[in-house]
């Protein structure tokens, strides 16, 4: 396709204008991609040799891991012997009174793959089946079981010999008695802490069909967007910190919430995102407070696997805790469900676009690969500029700004559709979505969230573009070595969510997406000129050009 260069903005601003319509977007101008896989490799050298540990431990295994970052051969493995060590040192006893550190290595183990239930023959999970041993912390005892149990979507174990057996139910009535005036959680005192307010709505993300949860998490994160400063950070002990906007930032991931468009966690224009990343240290990690000081490890494991969090679900991933698909876990966005009732097949009523506008080109195309995609499209109307004479080629798109260049480009009518919360009847881009919903093109993150102003990544546009070829008569469907045939040939193939495996093939396969890209980078985000070559590209294909 000949993208030149590849840009992912993630920190401060850029216009997003793709129609007429468009209002303007907040890009940022640090690499998240970046940071994390920088944070990743300084993180390996800090700790070569992962203990039964907090700092230096669990933590950093889970953030390695949860970020796929590359480590050295059996640096896993090496944590595992380790704590098989410390397992036989300590006949199977990892604390007698601290129960978090059971549920700590059960979400390393998890998130590595590992059993928890026979580590050389110890089962570290059953010790979160005695209900009057983990709350003996307070409320970080019930958080983390329940985090390490959904963790893997693991039973609550039979502990012999406990004085109450614990159940979720159990464990989630202890937090919710908890919960304070103001709608936060503390660990101590009747002053809420976004930490631990944070920590809460991570454990709490699993049962929002539950009401009682449900109105208990709406009250916190009222609690958390009042807390917020303006720099969009939070502190604890009157000291701003990097510990504290990663629990909250780790919640909203959790939740499905984007930090970066819901407004309750926006102030004076900056997001909890922004306020982490003022702690990063290029290559040297995350620091605790203020400028000055240097990284810690504490701050550097919290900054990694809060950066992997939000990573993993801008990419459509698993959420940091959730390490195994079962009766709790939610995934964004989820596989592909069956289409809405009474969706066509092919769209007959397709036909190609006039020319309106001959000779239309912006003054920021002269030259680029894509001139050609872009004033095709353009001369039709199918898309637009920034401005009169500026396309913005390489800036970034939303999900509700890709459904409408979709819409657009098949002539389809807008109408609006009451499906997804989170699209106002009277937003801009309400038509385009329930028109691009209707007709099976988008799907939610959620049955009833669309997520609007997420960014779009290359993978979920292709999912979209191929849902299009199918209504306009291509045949999409390839069989799983074809698939594995046409994606190979890319060294990042692996990286490629299963979900969105198939429609990326079929993209490379009719060159919608150009095989001629050494990368296929499915989670970067997707481009307005990437854009407008895939929409070229398919219409051309569909002989709708």
């Amino acid at each position: 396709m000949g993208v030149r260069k590849r840009i992912i903005s993630l920190g401060t601003a850029v216009l997003l204008a793709l129609l007429c319509t468009l209002p303007a977007h907040a890009a940022w101008d640090r690499d998240v991609t970046d940071i994390v896989a920088d944070t990743a490799a300084y993180l390996v050298t800090q700790v070569p040799s992962p203990q039964v540990s907090s700092v230096g431990g669990e933590w950093s295994v889970i953030g390695l891991a949860r970020a796929e970052a590359q480590v050295p051969d059996g640096y896993f493995e090496g944590y595992c012997q380790n704590l098989e060590n410390y397992l036989r040192q300590q006949d199977g006893v990892l604390h007698e009174r601290k129960y978090t550190e059971y549920s700590r290595v059960v979400l390393a183990l998890t998130a590595i793959g590992e059993d928890p239930r026979d580590v050389a023959g110890y089962d570290v999970l059953a010790p979160l089946g005695d209900f009057e041993k983990v709350v003996w912390q307070g409320i970080n005892g019930p958080i983390f079981a329940l985090l390490a149990l959904d963790s893997g979507n693991y039973e609550v174990p039979v502990c012999e010999g406990a004085a109450v057996q614990a159940t979720r139910e159990l464990y989630i009535e202890y937090i919710l008695e908890r919960q304070l005036a103001d709608g936060g959680f503390s660990l101590t005192g009747d002053a809420s802490d976004p930490d631990i307010t944070g920590m809460v709505l991570q454990a709490f993300a699993k049962y929002q069909d539950r009401p009682d949860v449900a109105a208990a998490t709406e009250q916190a994160l009222s609690c958390l967007s009042a807390l917020q400063n303006d720099q969009g950070g939070y502190g604890s002990w009157g000291v701003d910190n990097l510990e504290s906007s990663a629990q909250v930032l780790n919640a909203l991931c959790e939740l499905n919430i984007d930090p970066t468009a819901d407004s309750r966690f926006i102030k004076n224009g900056n997001t909890v995102l922004d306020d982490l990343l003022r702690y990063y240290e290029p290559g040297a990690g995350f620091r605790h407070a203020s400028e000055g000081q240097s990284s810690s490890g504490m701050s550097t494991e919290q900054g990694l696997y809060t950066l992997a969090n939000y990573q993993r679900r801008q990419a459509g991933k698993d959420s940091l805790y959730t390490m195994q698909a079962g009766e709790h876990v939610s995934q964004l966005p989820p596989t592909p469900t069956e289409e809405p009732a009474g969706l066509p097949g092919k769209l007959e009523e397709i036909q190609a676009l006039p020319v309106t506008q001959p000779g239309k080109t912006f003054g920021d195309i002269a030259g680029h690969p894509n001139q050609a995609a872009i004033e095709a499209l353009a001369s039709r109307g199918m898309i637009s500029g920034q401005t009169e004479d500026s396309f913005a080629p390489d800036a970034t798109m939303t999900r509700a700004e890709f459904a409408a260049i979709i819409t657009r480009g098949l002539g389809l009518v807008p109408a609006a559709a009451d499906v997804f919360s989170d699209v106002a009847a009277d937003a801009w881009y309400a038509g385009y979505v329930g028109t691009a919903y209707t007709y099976g093109i988008i799907k939610g993150v959620t049955e009833t969230r669309f997520a609007p102003e997420a960014t779009i990544t290359r993978e979920e546009a292709a999912v979209m573009t191929a849902r299009v070829a199918g209504l306009c008569g291509l045949e999409t469907a390839m069989g799983e070595t074809a698939v594995r045939d046409v994606l190979s040939q890319f060294p990042d193939y692996t990286g490629c969510a299963a979900w969105a495996s198939e429609a990326l093939a079929f993209c490379y396969q009719y060159d919608i997406l150009s095989q001629a890209d050494s990368e296929i980078r499915p989670q970067d985000a997707i481009l307005r000129c990437e854009v407008a070559q895939m929409l070229y590209g398919l219409l051309d294909c569909a002989e709708l050009l």
